[in-house]
Formats: C-alpha cells, structure tokens, sequence
C-alpha cells in the first residue's frame, strides 16, 4: 500500500513538472488562416517568374563570342591554319590548338611555331618564317577557331555566396535576386567589355534555392527536418510521401506555417489528413510555395510516456542500486551465517589472503 501511495504521489510531481508541455501543440496563436482561394490540389497555380539565388547552378552557353581586336592569341585556342606551296606528301590544312608552351605544331617535317601573345596577323608571318625553312615561299593563311577563354563562359555555373557567377578571365557578374532575362542581359553587357556583341543562352540547372521544409515533431525525442526541392507541383500529400510517411510518435495534427513576405506575421494552413488520404477530398491538399514549413505535430501520449521515462529515469537507476546493494549485503549475511563467520564464508580456506583484522 505504501508503495502505490509513493508511485501516485510520483505522478503527481510529474504532472505538475511536465505542465503544458505534456498537451498537444497548438498552432501558432494570432496566425492568419487560408483564403478560400487558397492553391490547391485541384486549383494549383503557377509559381512566380523565377529568380537567382545561391546556391543555384546556372548552365551558360556561348552562342557569339569574339574577341575585340586586337586579340592575342593564348595556349587553348584554336586556329585554323591553311597552307599553298607546301611538301607534295605533308599538307598543312585544318585547325591546330594552341599546345602549353604557346605552340603549334604543324606536323613533320616543318616543327613548331609559338604564336603565343601575337595578333593573328603576328601569328600568320610566324608561321610562313617556321615553313620558308623547308619549303620556298610558302602561302599561309590563319585565323581564329575558337577562343579557351570561350570554354570558361560555357558550362556550369554555381551561384556563390555573394550572388556572383565566375566566368574565369572574364571576371564576376552579379546576378542574385535576377530573372533569367536579366541574369542574360547583364552577363551580355558584362562580357562587352572583351568581346564584340557576345550573346549567350542561359538556364537554371539545378533549382537549389527555391525550397520547403518537412518538420517531424519527436515527443521528446528530437524533432526531424527535411529539406526538398521546390518543382511548382508539390501538394501536403507530395510532402509526406518524399519523407515515406509520417513516424511511429506522429498525430494526424497537420499544418503548413507560410511566412507573410515584408512582415512578422505568419499564415497557418490547417490541414485534414483523413479527409486528403482516406476521404480524398482535396480542400486542405494544399500546394507547397517556397519557404513552406509543413509541421507534423507528435502524438500527445507518446510525448507523455517519453517525458515521464526522462523524469522517472534517475528515481529507477537509484531504486535499481538500492535494491542490488541490499541483495548482495543479504546473500554475504547469509554466507557468513551458514559456514560459521567469515572462515566459512571464504570457503573455509584459511590461507586465502585475506587478514582479518582483530
């Protein structure tokens, strides 16, 4: 009886410990609820125009890039050289790329020329004095491929922390908080600085910076976040499907908490699990915007039974060393009782080792 009394009155303080924070979480008071036009399952509207931000991965391509004259040339470029007057069985005709060291090579018997730092005109009459060495007045023409500088315009671009795309010896463009438009246009204007009216292509590769959160309450047990991709076709149902359904210590208690842009409100769009799985009525299936936070709120009696065993837990463990030591002083009482003191309890070894002291 004495035990049952103490075991209440334990349930007791912890009631009282634990307060409110044993009750199920409210929404957050003071909060905007949906307009009845609110997207929807069935009425989903189209995200806004998109915009740069880090950190997304732009893809560019290099659609006219030529350089503004004069134009000296550089190891990775490409030129296309073609040759009159040259051996009957060793043509010089097609296009040689610009080796490390500032060279090309124009094949055996004639060697290399470096055209390195020289104009195309430079490059030209280098080229002819390297051939007058093996053949007599050799006709050369040459002109510009391809630029290396081109191929660090072209590819993958990641939006850094600044807000700036790299485009290597072309310098930085800030393009954060642009359109794709703008984002064109202003790495347009950027690269007229070194080429002759440049027109590139350019388009999001990676959407990293439009995305919504996935939070899973723990009850006690630390809450889970999930982060995902906005696709601008995401619903509540998507949400929970892309975490593989809800956890063991969930409720079916589920809003999206929207921030207000420009203010310190947020909008709280309840929603009616049932009625989107079992009843597939779409009202509350709301579509997923950027910055969404859908909550999954944990279950109420899960949360109690985890706190209680958080409070109970220390009151066990010394319950547990109490009723060990008093297990093991008992069993060497009854030793010492039954082999007659401690000569009997050691087994009646009197040479063990041990000294008892007088």
């Amino acid at each position: 009886m004495r035990s049952v009394t103490k075991w209440l009155w334990m349930l007791v303080v912890a009631a009282c410990a634990l307060g409110c924070r044993a009750a199920h979480p409210q929404m957050p008071a003071g909060a905007l609820l949906p307009p009845a036009d609110m997207p929807r399952e069935l009425a989903k509207v189209v995200l806004p125009t998109y915009t740069v931000e880090p950190p997304d991965v732009l893809v560019i391509e290099a659609l006219h890039a030529v350089p503004k004259s004069p134009y000296f040339l550089r190891s990775g470029d490409v030129v296309a050289v073609n040759v009159l007057g040259t051996l009957p069985d060793a043509p010089i005709s097609g296009s040689y790329s610009i080796q490390p060291g500032g060279i090309v090579n124009l094949g055996t018997p004639y060697g290399t020329a470096k055209i390195t730092g020289l104009s195309i005109e430079q490059a030209q009459e280098e080229i002819r004095r390297v051939l007058a060495m093996q053949v007599r007045e050799p006709s050369v023409s040459a002109s510009l491929v391809e630029m290396a500088g081109k191929q660090q315009i072209a590819g993958q671009h990641l939006v850094g922390p600044d807000g700036m795309v790299t485009l290597g010896i072309y310098g930085s463009v800030p393009v954060v908080g642009l359109t794709l438009a703008q984002a064109k246009t202003a790495i347009e204007q950027h690269l007229t600085q070194h080429l002759e009216d440049p027109e590139i292509f350019i388009d999001v590769f990676t959407y990293n910076s439009k995305v919504y959160y996935v939070i899973l309450e723990g009850a006690g047990l630390g809450d889970r976040v999930h982060r995902f991709m906005i696709t601008g076709n995401d619903t509540v149902l998507d949400a929970i499907a892309n975490i593989e359904g809800m956890s063991s210590v969930s409720s079916k208690k589920i809003w999206i908490a929207r921030p207000v842009p420009f203010t310190d409100q947020t909008q709280i769009l309840p929603v009616d699990w049932k009625g989107v799985t079992a009843c597939g009525i779409a009202a509350t299936n709301y579509q997923i915007l950027p910055g969404d936070r859908v909550f999954v709120a944990e279950d109420h009696l899960v949360a109690l039974d985890t706190r209680l065993a958080k409070l109970f837990a220390p009151w066990n463990r010394v319950q547990d060393f109490a009723v060990g030591t008093a297990d093991t002083v008992t069993r060497f009482s009854g030793k010492v009782l039954q082999g007659g003191g401690l000569r009997g309890f050691y087994g009646g070894n009197t040479n063990s080792g041990v000294i008892i002291a007088p």
